[in-house]
């Protein structure tokens, strides 16, 4: 027998499990960082500058402005300093190292060419010897970039990536190899596991196949309180039967309880630890690889807007813009707008906005203020285009 919650009960019990809703800080420390990145399981990793890179805008969604060299020793420091690392999660990821040992399974796969892109997957085989030839030149010469090899130079664009570079992608996926740092291009710079990850974290068992997914979707249905069964293996991009047999596990378990939501068209399962808040105060600008808002179906579900980025929308076909983030007001959704970091004069350059139908009176206001305090955060002195 399913409960049945109602729509709004899903979107504030959503919101709650995403970390909308807290005080924000008077000051975000390396603790709040750790905590939200740990209630989120990941952040996404895109090459998207215009704004700010995307992986430290759902930290400051939720806890406003924060120094981001913060985040960036945790990603990217010391080996002492080490908080998180990088991986293919939800596309390319920053997590929690103490989700190291659950996606172990995903990089065996990679290694014996079962996981990953058919490009890639001739390295696990025929190519092998190469790729074992460049890692061995990691292992004596220390950290090395694409870029750091003669013959690095591919055909232009993110994805014309030189036969090194591929070469070193597997190699990540295969998990011989992790990301020591970035350079100031963003340029991943390729290290063994062992001189970047700390050792109690390589140390940690190695859980079968099923018991990590089983984890893994546990994780997911805790970072989004309520969820589908296509959101719950959308998260860490699961297959569809490692989802379902996870999903069984867990609520023989009593971890998942079945739920009907109002108004939703597909069974759902709510996270036995969920918080139900009776409201939820919030404002914040949302990027598009927010995971709020990333299964866009999810955000139509529970939020009933349509949206989609659209980056790879010619010009004069875009609806709202080229990097466009939705307003969140506490519980609802009331604007759009598409934002660029103009860095060389200093602006915060707002080239379209829009309200959505029946957005309330003070949500113009309540966006101006959401602006400059990105504007801020982002060291830009002016916010420039709002109508």
């Amino acid at each position: 027998m399913r409960e049945q919650i109602s729509s709004a009960e899903a979107r504030r019990i959503a919101l709650a499990a995403q970390g909308f809703g807290a005080q924000l800080p008077a000051t975000v420390t390396a603790r709040h960082l750790d905590r939200t990145l740990d209630a989120l399981a990941l952040h996404q990793i895109d090459s998207v500058n215009v704004l700010s890179r995307a992986h430290y805008l759902p930290a400051f969604s939720r806890l406003g402005s924060y120094d981001r060299a913060l985040f960036d020793r945790a990603a990217w420091g010391p080996k002492r300093a080490r908080r998180r690392f990088e991986y293919w999660a939800h596309e390319a990821s920053l997590l929690p190292l103490d989700l190291h040992p659950l996606l172990r399974w995903r990089m065996t796969q990679a290694d014996r060419g079962e996981r990953g892109w058919t490009s890639l997957k001739r390295f696990a085989t025929e190519r092998r010897g190469e790729a074992m030839a460049l890692l061995d030149r990691i292992r004596g010469e220390g950290p090395l970039a694409a870029s750091d090899f003669d013959n690095s130079k591919g055909s232009g664009g993110w994805w014309g990536w030189s036969d090194t570079k591929a070469t070193l992608e597997w190699l990540f996926w295969a998990g011989h190899v992790t990301t020591a740092t970035r350079r100031n291009s963003f340029e991943r710079v390729y290290d063994l596991p062992e001189r970047v990850i700390p050792p109690a974290i390589l140390a940690l068992p190695t859980p079968d196949a099923s018991t990590a997914q089983r984890a893994l979707v546990e994780r997911s249905a805790r970072a989004m309180g309520v969820a589908t069964a296509i959101e719950l293996r959308d998260y860490f991009r699961l297959a569809p039967d490692e989802t379902r047999v996870a999903i069984d596990a867990l609520v023989e378990e009593g971890v998942l309880l079945p739920v009907t939501v109002k108004g939703w068209d597909k069974p759902a399962w709510l996270h036995r630890d969920v918080w139900i808040p009776r409201r939820v105060q919030a404002a914040a600008l949302l990027a598009p690889f927010d995971p709020l808002i990333w299964e866009r179906a999810r955000a139509e579900r529970i939020f009933g807007i349509r949206y989609r980025i659209e980056i790879y929308v010619p010009a004069e076909k875009r609806v709202h813009g080229y990097y466009v983030l939705p307003l969140l007001l506490d519980d609802r959704i009331v604007a759009r707008v598409d934002l660029k970091a103009d860095r060389q004069s200093g602006r915060l350059l707002v080239q379209r906005s829009h309200l959505e139908p029946g957005a309330p009176s003070e949500a113009h206001e309540r966006l101006a203020g959401e602006l400059r305090r990105m504007a801020d955060w982002l060291g830009l002195g002016e916010v420039v285009g709002l109508s």
